[in-house]
C-alpha cells in the first residue's frame, strides 16, 4: 500500500465531516504555487514561460499559511516551479507541518541533496519527485542530460535520510509501455513509497503542444501499462483513479477538488487552465460556474483531459458516496494484478505515436549562476 494508514484516516475523517455538513463541493488537495521559477525547462510545462519579474517572485510564508487555513483542505501540494529555490521553503513546510497537513513537495530533485538539511523527516512531508521514466525517456521529458541520475541521487539520499519520498510521473504520446513497467520496478528497487501518474496534459503555454495525450490514446496506454501488473508495484494514488485512466470507468471532472493558489491569486478553475483569478477561496468557490468545465460541459479545453486534479478527486468521491465506489477501491486495494491478455498483446506492439519525436534539446538553464537564477 503506497498511503499511510494515518494519511488515510485524515481524509477519511474529513470527506465524513464534509458529507456530515451537507457539503457538496470541498477541496481535497490544495495546489500552491508559491512560484514559478525552475531550474528546468521542459518542453511540456509553461510556468517558466513567464516574463522576468513574474519568475522573480516569491510568495512569503504568511501568505501560504492564509491560503491553507482558508481553504482546509487535509492536503496540500507545493509545485511550482521548483520550490526547492524559494528562499524560505523551509518555513513554509514547517509552518504546514505543525498545521498536521499532509504535504507532497514536488521537486526534480536537482537542488533535493544540498537542501535535505532544511527539512526534518515527518509522517507529514513527502518528496514527490518528478521522474517521467527510464533515463533516456527522462532526460528527453526535461530537456536536460543527466536529470535522471540526479533525481535517483536526490531519492536514494532522502530515503536514506529517513524522508517519505514518492515518484511523480507524466506519460505523453509516445511513452513506450515496457519502459514504463521496467521503470515502476526501478524505483521499487530504489525504495519509494508509492508512484503518482499522470497522462500529459494540454497546458497552454507549454511550448510543445503536439504530445499531449487524447482519451483514447490516454485509455490504451495505460491499459496497456497497468494490467497484469507486478505485486511489487505501489501506487501513491486511488485505485479507481487507476481504474478510470485504464477505460474501466467513466468519472466526470470534479474541478474544485484541487484548487490552486499561486502568485496571482486563486485560479479559475483549476491548475491547468487560466480563466480569471478570485480573491478569495470563498469567492472562488461561489463566483466560479462550475458547469462550464469537464469533458461533458463541451468546454473545448477539458475535451481530452483526464487528468489527476480533475478525476482523482472525482474517484476518492466515488469510494466514499457508494457502496460500489467503496467495494471497488477494497477490491482494488487487495487484488492488484487485473489480469488482461488483450492487454499482453498490446506490449508486444510497436510504439507509434501519432506526431515524430523530435530530438533532444538541451536548454541551458543553469548558464547562469546559482545565484541569479535565485534572485
Amino acid at each position: 500500500m503506497g498511503v499511510p494508514v494515518s494519511q488515510m484516516w485524515t481524509v477519511v475523517s474529513y470527506v465524513l465531516r464534509q458529507r456530515a455538513a451537507g457539503n457538496k463541493r470541498y477541496p481535497l488537495v490544495l495546489m500552491l504555487e508559491p512560484l514559478f521559477r525552475c531550474n528546468l525547462a521542459c518542453a511540456g510545462c509553461g510556468k517558466i514561460q513567464y516574463p522576468a519579474h513574474v519568475l522573480k517572485m516569491n510568495m512569503s510564508p504568511e501568505q501560504c499559511f492564509r491560503a491553507v487555513d482558508e481553504c482546509g483542505a487535509p492536503m496540500v501540494s507545493i509545485p511550482g516551479g521548483e520550490p526547492l529555490m524559494h528562499p524560505e521553503i523551509d518555513k513554509i513546510v514547517e509552518g504546514l507541518v505543525a498545521r498536521k497537513k499532509y504535504i507532497y513537495l514536488c521537486t526534480n530533485a536537482l537542488l533535493l541533496k544540498e537542501k535535505l538539511h532544511l527539512f526534518k523527516p515527518s509522517k507529514y512531508l513527502t518528496f514527490s519527485v518528478h521522474v517521467d521514466g527510464e533515463k533516456e525517456h527522462h532526460d528527453f521529458s526535461v530537456c536536460k542530460e543527466g536529470g535522471f541520475d540526479l533525481a535517483v541521487e536526490g531519492v536514494r539520499e532522502a530515503i536514506a535520510r529517513g524522508f517519505r519520498v514518492t515518484t511523480n510521473t507524466t506519460l505523453f504520446d509516445g511513452a513506450d509501455p515496457n519502459s514504463v513497467r521496467d521503470f515502476f520496478d526501478q524505483m521499487m528497487d530504489l525504495g519509494v513509497e508509492g508512484m503518482m501518474l499522470s497522462p500529459g496534459y494540454s497546458y497552454d503555454k507549454a511550448p510543445d503542444q503536439q504530445h499531449f495525450l487524447g482519451r483514447a490514446r490516454t485509455r490504451r496506454l495505460f491499459r496497456a501499462i497497468l494490467s497484469n501488473r507486478s505485486a511489487r508495484w505501489k501506487f501513491n494514488m486511488s485505485p479507481l483513479f487507476l481504474e478510470f485512466l485504464m477505460g474501466k470507468r467513466h468519472y466526470t471532472c470534479t474541478p474544485w477538488g484541487m484548487p490552486t493558489y499561486n502568485l496571482f491569486g486563486w485560479q479559475k478553475p483549476c491548475y491547468l487552465l487560466q480563466d480569471g483569478y478570485a480573491d478569495t477561496f470563498a469567492e472562488l468557490m461561489e463566483s466560479t460556474k462550475w458547469e462550464n468545465y469537464g469533458t461533458e460541459s463541451g468546454n473545448p479545453k477539458c475535451a481530452n483531459c483526464m487528468v489527476h486534479s480533475g478525476y482523482e478527486a472525482s474517484a476518492v468521491h466515488d469510494q466514499f458516496n457508494s457502496l460500489s465506489g467503496f467495494l471497488a477501491t477494497v477490491k482494488g486495494t487487495l487484488f492488484t494484478r487485473y489480469r488482461d491478455p488483450e492487454a499482453l498483446k498490446m506490449l508486444r506492439e510497436p510504439v507509434k505515436p501519432v506526431h515524430a519525436p523530435a530530438g533532444l534539446v538541451q536548454l541551458n538553464v543553469e548558464a547562469e549562476s546559482r545565484e541569479e537564477v535565485e534572485a
